[in-house]
């Protein structure tokens, strides 16, 4: 081993020992701050969880896969046929995510998810007339006004909870089938991101980063909360962009804007997505012909969504302006900010593993170099700072304090390509293996 390699591996141990340390000050703080002021309104903090030592139908699975990825998913992302390797990827996300949701068991872990008080199914009677509800959907978000909306209705935009009301006219209603939507289309996430870091990056970098996208700590939340599926939708328009500005038809420009704009009216917060679209453009601004018709294009489908639900009665900067309302009225307005400002980081931390950190942390180190790095480690690095940016604009804001470790799952699925410039891959997943087996087997996740 060179000396530079020893001193990059002394960096990464002494990055993962600060962000173990950071997670158990975020836990002892926390515990002290619940129980003497009662102000944080978790039962485990950082992470909203409860203590509940455990195994379920899926912990034998969890273990195979994970074994399996540890042992095999290196060499075969390096060997697989392109298209191979995004089939394998999905199918090893949606294993791993699966055998983490039954460790749970199927009611809890999967089916009743989306059926508990605050949650998207109960109010699925009160879009009987869509049209109506649409126009009204404003009336009900601040609390005191009549027939409030739960938590997580009146929190974000309503295509939201039309995603579940339109499964339930079609004949999948119930929280099997909303669990199931949400695991299946939220592992596809991991496809997109792949397809992105290939386009912007090169394909040797979207392999390595391959297994890690697989084996994420982030796959606990994906399986079951509706958080997950948002941050599928968020991570094909990303990639929709990246094909349109690297020689792909330049057409996939309008589909990004349209999927950007459907995410924009799922969460109010992932309008930052702008921000990693932005670096997007930024770095296919050199192999792009037609720049101005991109960015039309991008445009016009951006506008789509906003159109519809606009002509519909939903006005969203009222409805995000009375979210402010709402949140300062619940927990939100009690949770301490000089708390949850640098714990929320310590969520993030056990959503994206200790693998991402050690990445992020060369990520860093690529940028300062950027002369002695090739070019594509240089434009991974840049797409990895951008959406650590949008993340702390995000805390910053005040409008995340606690439970971000589903809501910002759709920013923790681009931080996990970071991990492509580690070596070593495999002591590397089987870390991030051992974070999620041991957060799902311990914990009881509220989401």
């Amino acid at each position: 081993m060179t000396r530079s390699s020893l001193r990059d591996r002394h960096a990464d141990l002494l990055a993962v020992l600060a962000a173990v340390l950071l997670v158990l000050a975020a836990v002892l703080v926390g515990r002290h701050l619940q129980d003497a002021y009662r102000v944080l309104f978790v039962h485990w903090p950082p992470l909203f969880a409860d203590w509940d030592p455990h195994v379920g139908p899926g912990t034998p699975a969890a273990v195979l896969v994970a074994a399996a990825v540890v042992a095999y998913g290196p060499n075969l992302a390096v060997r697989l046929p392109w298209r191979g390797l995004l089939a394998a990827a999905w199918a090893a996300c949606l294993a791993w995510t699966w055998s983490l949701a039954l460790v749970d068991g199927w009611r809890r872990g999967v089916a009743g998810r989306l059926t508990t008080t605050n949650e998207y199914l109960t109010v699925i009677g009160r879009f009987h007339d869509i049209p109506a509800t649409l126009r009204d959907f404003t009336h009900h978000i601040v609390s005191g006004t009549p027939s409030p909306w739960p938590a997580h209705i009146a929190g974000h935009p309503p295509a939201a909870t039309l995603t579940f009301v339109y499964l339930d006219r079609i004949g999948l209603g119930g929280g099997g089938w909303a669990g199931a939507w949400c695991i299946t289309v939220g592992s596809t996430a991991c496809v997109a991101v792949l397809i992105a870091v290939r386009a912007l990056a090169d394909e040797p970098l979207a392999r390595r980063a391959a297994p890690f996208l697989v084996m994420a700590p982030a796959a606990v939340w994906v399986g079951a909360s509706a958080d997950g599926y948002f941050a599928a939708v968020a991570a094909w328009a990303v990639a929709l962009l990246a094909w349109a500005v690297t020689g792909r038809s330049v057409a996939w420009a309008a589909g990004s804007g349209l999927l950007y704009g459907l995410t924009c009216y799922l969460s109010y917060g992932l309008t930052l997505f702008a921000l990693i679209g932005a670096a997007v453009l930024v770095l296919g601004r050199r192999r792009v012909r037609a720049r101005p018709v991109v960015l039309a294009l991008l445009a016009a489908g951006t506008a789509v969504v906003p159109v519809v639900f606009t002509l519909a009665g939903f006005d969203w900067w009222e409805g995000y302006r009375l979210l402010v309302t709402r949140y300062y009225q619940g927990v939100g307005g009690t949770r301490p900010y000089g708390y949850w400002v640098w714990a929320n980081l310590a969520c993030t931390v056990v959503v994206v593993g200790l693998a991402t950190v050690a990445g992020l942390r060369r990520a860093g180190a690529t940028l300062v170099h950027r002369r002695a790095a090739g070019s594509a480690r240089v434009r991974l690095a840049f797409l990895v700072a951008v959406t650590l940016l949008a993340l702390l604009v995000a805390d910053v804001s005040g409008m995340s304090k606690a439970e971000t470790e589903r809501i910002w799952l759709p920013f923790a699925m681009w931080l996990l390509p970071a991990c492509a410039f580690l070596p070593r891959p495999r002591a590397w997943l089987a870390a991030q293996a051992l974070v999620a087996l041991l957060v799902n087997h311990l914990l009881f996740t509220g989401w």
